[in-house]
């Protein structure tokens, strides 16, 4: 249904926001915090960096046509794990089934709608920045699914979430905000994965806010999956604190959809946090992907890295920015920064542009690589003289370009277990939430194999040392 040029703030209405609201019996307070994130929402740019607007591409999109506040039918569920907790974002609302165990240990998760009239509504609705950017202040206008999460302190047994959303029904538009509370100590993975029942003749939207922290000593792994239809629009954004001596990782792998902007921001709040901010994407066809992670040093001894690494095909296009702050008077920091793009096709297109802010004058290491090419000819010529066809070469070096990352996520088997999405995009076909048969969510999923970044020290190498070649 898109039609010419539409602007943005065009988007959406007052009418549909005091809908929205109707449809959830928001209380007074979310009321009015929806109409603050509107009026925000309608003011800021798509980009509050002048120096990047030519590349916050969002031609073609018109949402106009949208019903945030519309219900359908449920989605067929996942099989459940009986020991990790299972969260369901669909049409018809946000279904949640949370081991006894759990609960009993302490464990507290609650979804819209009844989370909004909660004694958590006014933390989860103001956790972070909503009003930051205007992505985020749509979801923040229109959220019609959500979920708080926390996990106590000291709690020993690993938690595992595994969170689907499902787009299944015309001119759909599902908004979730998530807020993950990792408690001192404890080791949580948490998977978010988006998908579609079928491919859809107009554009639907599904917007992903998150904001997560981490207490002394935790572990969080937040891993996204991407792979709704052709038709669809994402946007998501993602805010982080991390407590002293913890391990936070991110992990997004993007494989479909129309358009899709990736926000990413994490604070090291407390000395010895570390941080892993890892981006995988596929694209083809006419998808576009824009990506921007920032990483802020705000204490001593604390270690961040992005890496991030895209395919692009046919007239698929990309853009990956970077920004590694390191604030003044802070010390024996490690940062690294990587954004490389590859394309397949002469009309792809892929634009890097990492950046480092150094502010401190003391001990602090700081790197970063960037690169755009085509595929390496040489590499696919020596495959060919193997016996290997060139389609299928082409196949092994892609997927080795992309294993470099996913290899480093500090999850189990990662790589292999986004193999059949990979194939399947690979070849053209869709990923399909099917009334029957098997479906591609993921399967259990554990926290593993932290990689290490290296030392502070001025006279050790990162490249030698975290073996970042």
């Amino acid at each position: 249904m898109a039609s010419g040029v539409v602007a943005p703030s065009d988007w959406f209405t007052e009418r549909q926001v005091r809908e929205v609201g109707s449809s959830l019996s928001d209380p007074v307070s979310v009321t009015a915090h929806r109409n603050e994130a509107f009026q925000v929402f309608r003011r800021l740019p798509v980009e509050l960096n002048p120096l990047y607007r030519q590349y916050a591409y969002y031609g073609g999109v018109d949402l106009r046509h949208l019903d945030p506040a519309g219900q359908g039918n449920k989605v067929r569920p996942p099989t459940p794990d009986e020991r990790s907790i299972l969260v369901v974002h669909d049409a018809a609302g946000s279904h949640v089934q949370v081991p006894d165990e759990l609960r009993s240990a302490g464990v507290q998760l609650e979804v819209v709608p009844e989370l909004l009239r909660g004694a958590h509504a006014e933390p989860f609705l103001r956790a972070g920045e909503p009003l930051a950017e205007k992505f985020i202040a749509l979801n923040s206008a229109l959220l019609n699914r959500g979920v708080y999460l926390e996990v106590p302190d000291d709690l020993s047994a690993p938690v595992r979430v595994k969170d689907v959303t499902v787009l299944s029904r015309p001119n759909e538009a599902l908004l979730v905000r998530r807020v993950v509370r990792a408690g001192k100590g404890t080791r949580v993975c948490y998977s978010e994965e988006l998908y579609s029942t079928q491919a859809s003749a107009d554009q639907r939207l599904y917007s992903s806010a998150v904001h997560a922290t981490t207490g002394p000593g935790a572990q969080l792994v937040y891993l996204t999956v991407h792979a709704p239809d052709a038709n669809a629009v994402a946007f998501y954004s993602r805010e982080a604190a991390t407590g002293k001596d913890s391990r936070l990782g991110w992990v997004w792998s993007g494989f479909g959809g129309m358009r899709t902007n990736y926000r990413n921001i994490t604070h090291l709040a407390n000395p010895g946090s570390e941080a892993d901010d890892l981006q995988t994407v596929y694209g083809d066809g006419e998808s576009a992907f824009n990506n921007y992670v920032e990483i802020t040093h705000d204490r001593d001894a604390t270690k961040g890295q992005s890496i991030t690494r895209g395919v692009f095909k046919d007239h698929s296009r990309g853009t990956s920015r970077g920004m590694m702050r390191i604030l003044p008077k802070t010390q024996k920091v490690v940062s690294y920064l990587s954004e490389h793009g590859m394309l397949l096709s002469r009309t792809a297109r892929c634009e890097t542009a990492p950046d480092l802010e150094i502010l401190s004058s003391m001990d602090v290491k700081a790197t970063h690589s960037s690169s755009v090419a085509p595929i390496d000819q040489e590499k696919i010529f020596y495959l060919e003289s193997r016996g290997i066809e060139r389609k299928e070469a082409t196949r092994m070096i892609t997927e080795g370009f992309l294993s470099h990352v996913l290899d480093r996520a500090p999850v189990t088997g990662l790589r292999e277990v986004l193999y059949p999405i990979v194939d399947a995009r690979w070849n053209g076909r869709a990923v399909v939430w099917a009334p029957e048969g098997p479906l591609p969510d993921l399967p259990p999923l554990g926290i593993v194999g932290w990689g290490e970044l290296g030392d502070w020290r001025m006279d050790t190498k990162l490249r030698d040392t975290a073996g970042r070649a």
